[in-house]
């Protein structure tokens, strides 16, 4: 591995962190704690280590196709990769920004879809690239229940 490749790695994973600010600008706080949730819930402490080894495996995966196709033999996969990277921006801002679970609910179920349509086309570029993004995809659908549960406890009358 040349250093231009440890360059391009190490601007997929600072780009997939770079989503992750949201996370760190809207943080839950007191109105979430106030809001009714499931049982089930994890704790708050869990979220950042699990997001920031996701945000890792997110940047390797997109790394792993570019080195084996560049951009411009993987547009489709790429534009996937960059519209989830924004949804996942989106999120936070939206549900804990906003306070609004519903259209978070709505947004967070776009980005569960953009995942698995960068894990599909991922796969059949790099089976590894599209493997490293099965538990973003596993942690999302997660988030896509926690949301749910969330709007149903708290908006559904």
């Amino acid at each position: 591995m040349g250093p231009s490749e440890i360059f391009v790695l190490i601007g997929f994973v600072l780009g997939t962190f770079m989503a992750g600010i949201t996370g760190a600008l809207f943080k839950p706080g007191e109105w979430y704690e106030r809001l009714n949730k499931p049982s089930w819930r994890p704790p708050n402490r869990l979220f950042a280590p699990v997001w920031s080894l996701l945000y890792l495996t997110i940047g390797v995966s997109g790394w792993l196709v570019w080195r084996e196709h560049g951009f411009r033999d993987a547009v489709g996969p790429f534009t996937a990769f960059t519209v989830q990277l924004i949804l996942n921006a989106g999120w936070s801002a939206i549900f804990f920004g906003l306070r609004r679970i519903d259209f978070a609910l709505l947004e967070i179920i776009l980005l569960w879809l953009s995942v698995l349509t960068t894990v599909a086309l991922f796969f059949f570029l790099n089976k590894m690239a599209a493997f490293l993004l099965v538990p973003y995809l596993v942690w999302v659908s997660f988030a896509v229940l926690l949301n749910f549960s969330v709007w149903r406890l708290n908006v559904v009358k």
